[in-house]
């Protein structure tokens, strides 16, 4: 054991964190379009896995085919927003549940994933060779970038948000049923939110795929627990942190917050020498318990909860 932890090294963790910061800004935008179906539209969408890879393939194939790095964001973005909209349809037009329409969605996207990149499942895109936004090489400026980025993203949200439109969109995952006598025709709304959290999903896997400089079919397996974990960790911090205090704005950047911690916690984990293999039991188990949280917290301070622990302990005597 203690020649374990004298062959770590703290200056080689501390030489990683920035790297665990850069991927977490990009991962953080992924998160807020988690954020968008998970807790705005009270959806569990698991499309993200698939319109993450899809990021990935629009971006480095353009690329290589000479498109400007920021062109083929925005067109990830787009082939985001249209599988987006794909789930949304099987939902409201087909009646086909939310959850099984991200599946459906997910599952066929790895075929279509496939065919943009030309039938091969890794394709390499070298920041040798091309102006990438961001890369792993260059990992001060990917952070400076990711952020800049991700505080974009986040003024944009709010902006939204604040609108009619906006409103709208909350007012149906809220409560749909008012919503709807109200006039407001929820299912356009559950279609534009579908495809406007697969749209930033797609655009962080451009990103991704830049910074690590390949894209991958199977990049985006996992990214919706991932994103689930952003958010619930942001939560958590988020309201510890400020209570009620915490506004709109707030809850958005600590989602980005989320997803930083959650990749330093990743660092940690490679640092100690255990296998990554293992890091999606480590991630279900963090979520778990950051989803438990709340729930405690709330039956500790239940009246109910304190009266029952008293008639026990009274049992008890």
């Amino acid at each position: 054991m203690t020649a374990y932890f004298a062959s770590l090294s703290a200056a080689d963790l501390l030489g990683r964190l920035p790297a665990g910061v850069a991927q977490g800004l990009i991962w953080g935008i992924m998160a807020l379009g988690v954020y968008i179906t998970f807790r705005i539209l009270d959806i569990a969408d698991l499309s993200v896995d698939g319109t993450f890879s899809t990021g990935a393939a629009v971006t480095v194939m353009l690329i290589i085919s000479g498109v400007n790095p920021w062109l083929a964001l925005l067109a990830a973005f787009a082939a985001g927003c249209a599988a987006g909209m794909v789930t949304g349809l099987l939902n409201t037009k087909l009646g086909i549940p939310a959850i099984l329409a991200g599946i459906l969605t997910q599952y066929a996207l790895y075929s279509v994933n496939l065919v943009i990149m030309g039938m091969k499942a890794n394709q390499a895109v070298s920041v040798d060779k091309y102006a990438l936004i961001v890369s792993g090489r260059n990992v001060p400026m990917a952070i400076l970038v990711g952020g800049l980025l991700a505080a974009a993203v986040i003024a944009v949200l709010y902006f939204l948000f604040g609108t009619e439109l906006g409103e709208a969109l909350r007012a149906t995952g809220c409560n749909p049923q008012m919503s709807k006598a109200q006039g407001i025709n929820i299912n356009v709304m559950k279609v534009f939110g579908l495809a406007l959290s697969n749209g930033l999903v797609a655009y962080a896997g451009g990103l991704a795929a830049q910074y690590s400089g390949f894209a991958d079919v199977n990049s985006g397996r996992g990214a919706i627990v991932i994103g689930l974990a952003a958010v619930i960790i942001g939560e958590v911090i988020g309201e510890a942190l400020l209570g009620k205090y915490l506004n709109f704005a707030g809850r958005l950047t600590f989602v980005v917050i989320g997803g930083i911690l959650y990749y330093l916690v990743y660092t940690l984990v490679l640092w100690l020498k255990i296998d990554s293999n293992l890091m999606k039991l480590f991630t279900a188990i963090i979520v778990a318990i950051f989803l438990a949280v709340p729930y405690l917290r709330g039956q500790k301070k239940s009246s109910f909860g304190r009266a029952g622990k008293q008639s026990a302990r009274k049992e008890a005597k």
